[in-house]
């Protein structure tokens, strides 16, 4: 009894000294149960979709042949390779294009925001192409590239080159003349500028540019993978389309989310340990 009520003592304390300096006692926040009410309306809804107004498996397949669907996937494979073959081939071709994409338009984009010359050659083409739905000019692709990984890494990379650029360019734009001014007259040649004064003050807005392109070439995958695929998460999500296998599209659709999500997680977290002056920005 002395025990518990100690505890009882010292709980009471930590409540009182978390009031009185403003702070919360620890404990779960409500907004972090938010997403998981989110997510169980979803399903709740879904399953009585499945069940009632759209009673068909081919339009909502019901949630339990959905978790049965992706557990066979995984085990048994779809078309011949399992859900990690299908993630691992998808992600070797958005991950190499998003690496080219981030060593291309960070030095590009830092140097068309310093330069007006070098901004008002690129500018256009970027403008250009930019706005233009990956279809329109993924043809031209496997004519000039062939039908292999070639063609759909680079169009994968147009679509991730485009948001980092911009970002870049925007970043160093909005940099304050005083604050380049101040480090000439501190002695600072044009390389340390850029790299003590430029690049710190623009890091928070690549990193923005980064998470947006990461999201553009995600949403292109399915695109790349229209043509000549055998394999990759989105083109399991266009055949199972042609053979009207719902549970595998729904699969393929969660599974995107899923890991999207888990991708902006990562780069969200490096950016907050990379990047820990952001906030006085």
């Amino acid at each position: 009894m002395e025990g518990y009520a100690l505890n009882n003592i010292i709980v009471n304390e930590k409540k009182e000294a978390a009031a009185k300096t403003g702070r919360k006692a620890p404990g779960i926040k409500k907004e972090n149960l938010l997403p998981f009410v989110t997510a169980a309306i979803i399903f709740a809804a879904w399953e009585i979709a499945s069940l009632t107004v759209l009673n068909s498996s081919a339009v909502v397949p019901k949630l339990s042949d959905v978790v049965k669907c992706f557990i066979d996937i995984c085990t048994d494979g779809y078309k011949g390779s399992t859900l990690l073959v299908h993630l691992l081939t998808s992600f070797s071709r958005l991950f190499s294009a998003f690496g080219i994409a981030i060593l291309t338009a960070i030095p590009l984009g830092l140097l068309s925001g310093r330069n007006e010359t070098v901004r008002g050659l690129l500018e256009p083409i970027i403008e250009f192409v930019r706005p233009l739905p990956p279809l329109a000019y993924y043809t031209l692709l496997i004519l000039w590239m062939g039908i292999d990984n070639s063609s759909k890494v680079m169009l994968l990379y147009i679509a991730c080159f485009a948001p980092i650029y911009v970002s870049c360019v925007a970043a160093v734009s909005k940099i304050p003349d005083s604050y380049t001014n101040t480090a000439r007259i501190l002695g600072a040649n044009e390389r340390q500028i850029f790299v003590r004064v430029i690049l710190p003050y623009a890091a928070a807005d690549i990193f923005t540019g980064i998470r947006t392109a990461i999201g553009h070439g995600y949403s292109t995958l399915v695109a790349a993978e229209m043509v000549a695929a055998s394999s990759g998460i989105g083109w399991m999500v266009l055949d199972a389309g042609n053979w009207l296998r719902s549970d595998v599209i729904f699969v393929g659709i969660i599974v995107m989310g899923l890991t999207g999500i888990v991708i902006d997680f990562v780069l969200r977290t490096a950016e907050k340990n990379l990047i820990p002056w952001k906030k006085m920005l």
